[in-house]
């Protein structure tokens, strides 16, 4: 995991709540998911910060 993939992921959220906000109830149901992958990135960079903190790599 990369932050770079987090990024990604919201643009994509972003993009996505805008076309809900106009009106596409679809987009809806894609920024949800775009939401769920976005947490769960976040907890695997999580996991993975906290796995060199503990090496004592940083």
């Amino acid at each position: 995991m990369s932050i770079q993939s987090l990024l990604s992921e919201v643009e994509i959220l972003k993009s996505e709540y805008e076309k809900f906000e106009r009106g596409n109830k679809a987009a809806g149901t894609r920024a949800r998911k775009s939401l769920q992958e976005i947490k769960k990135t976040a907890h695997e960079l999580r996991g993975a910060i906290q796995a060199k903190k503990s090496e004592g790599a940083v």
